[in-house]
């Protein structure tokens, strides 16, 4: 009797859309049709044969594609609950009439929720790419969300840009007979060029979000479909696959800009007059392949950083999904920044001593009586003259960038959500 109740409260509610506490007949049928259409893409994306019947075996599928692992006896009892003539198999009407009216219907809710490189920037681009709900893909909202994490993405990194800076500053710069703390460096770039001076390079790195975005996007759609078999969804592994091909054909794609955004992060007082006039004098003077410095271990770093992420983010959200999603699979706004947080964190860490061997060799050509030197030689260099923690040079200022980076995009993102009109 509790339960009739309770699901006919949570109808009720998810129905009354006016919220003039009653429920007339337009605001039912609307309600129906819209609840049905749900329903039906979650069963299609449920039945992997598409026989137009669920079985056991396809719902413990499903839900592990999701990151949760369920035994067969559970998945065999969730088949049970739904299963109204005892085939141990379920129909469109079976499904529909048991979940009609319940409004607790998407399993897919924990992909909407539980979005983490489209909502959280920090800088670097070497996530893994979110998944879309089939509701997201059908409706359009997919390149909403993305427009939207892109303006998050603008936002955040112009906001942390000195620290950024200041990152880039230390990787080159600073050694053990030249150390440099942070108050010292901000006065430094403060003395030579103005305050303004602590935002160089932020254009560049701020244009190159809507490229670097679209490429990765299109192109994990096209390796999963690729990786996937017998057309079914793909798992965690493989979605790891995908995801760091993506990464590695978009930074393929895109990479002179990053060359050009530590050209220009690390540049004197007239030096540069611009983007363009960067471009020129590099290829002027280095040739074309100067673009490319630096790009073997951006590439290497992408497996570290993207497998740790995903690997530490998934652990925690299958954490909080167990131990405290009961009606809804939404984790709120402090568990998403929180996990997206640690994880980026951990990526990071990982593959720290990679981002600094590439910004070296990005910066090369501009640092005085530097000669060109290999990815390997460059590494013993460092690890000689410095020891191994002079390979994590710059990452205090790294690390003091996370939490406003996160911060900042997770709010500018719900703003641009609003903006859009994307409901929740």
């Amino acid at each position: 009797q509790t339960y009739i109740l309770t699901d006919t409260f949570k109808m009720f509610a998810s129905g009354d859309t006016d919220k003039d506490e009653g429920l007339d007949f337009e605001e039912f049928s609307k309600y129906l049709k819209e609840h049905e259409k749900k329903l039906r893409l979650t069963f299609k994306s449920l039945d992997k044969n598409q026989d137009g019947r669920i079985d056991a075996k396809e719902i413990q599928q499903s839900l592990k594609d999701l990151g949760l692992n369920l035994t067969d006896r559970d998945a065999e009892k969730i088949l049970h609950s739904i299963d109204a003539d005892g085939t141990m198999t379920v129909d469109w009407n079976e499904w529909k009439e048991h979940f009609l009216f319940n409004p607790a219907d998407n399993l897919q809710e924990i992909i909407r929720y539980w979005k983490h490189s489209t909502v959280l920037d920090i800088g670097d681009s070497l996530t893994i790419p979110d998944e879309f709900t089939e509701e997201e893909k059908t409706t359009g909202i997919w390149w909403k969300q993305l427009v939207a994490g892109g303006m998050a993405g603008v936002v955040s990194r112009t906001g942390t840009a000195p620290l950024d800076r200041m990152k880039v500053f230390m990787q080159v710069h600073s050694s053990k007979s030249n150390k440099i703390s942070l108050v010292d460096g901000f006065k430094q770039m403060i003395k030579e060029g103005g305050v303004a001076s602590l935002w160089r390079g932020n254009g560049v790195n701020v244009i190159k979000i809507a490229p670097e975005t679209a490429i990765k996007f299109m192109a994990y759609e096209q390796y999963k479909k690729l990786l996937a078999k017998d057309g079914g969804k793909i798992q965690s592994h493989e979605r790891f696959m995908a995801g760091s091909l993506a990464g590695a054909t978009a930074q393929t794609a895109i990479y002179p800009m990053e060359v050009m955004k530590t050209r220009l992060t690390l540049r004197k007082t007239g030096q540069y007059s611009g983007m363009f006039d960067c471009a020129k004098k590099i290829l002027k003077k280095e040739g074309l392949k100067a673009f490319y410095k630096g790009y073997v271990p951006n590439i290497l770093g992408i497996i570290p950083y993207a497998g740790i992420d995903l690997a530490v983010y998934e652990t925690l959200k299958n954490a909080w999904l167990s131990r405290y999603a009961k009606d809804t699979a939404n984790p709120g706004v402090l568990v998403l920044l929180g996990c997206g947080t640690i994880s980026s964190t951990c990526g990071q860490l990982a593959s720290y001593p990679l981002a600094l061997v590439r910004t070296r060799m990005q910066a090369q050509a501009s640092m005085e009586g530097s000669e060109p030197v290999s990815m390997s030689k460059l590494v013993k260099k460092v690890m000689q003259k410095e020891g191994f923690f002079g390979l994590y040079r710059g990452i205090l200022p790294n690390f003091m960038k996370v939490i406003p980076a996160v911060s900042i995009s997770y709010v500018v993102y719900e703003y641009m959500r609003s903006g859009l009109g994307i409901s929740k």
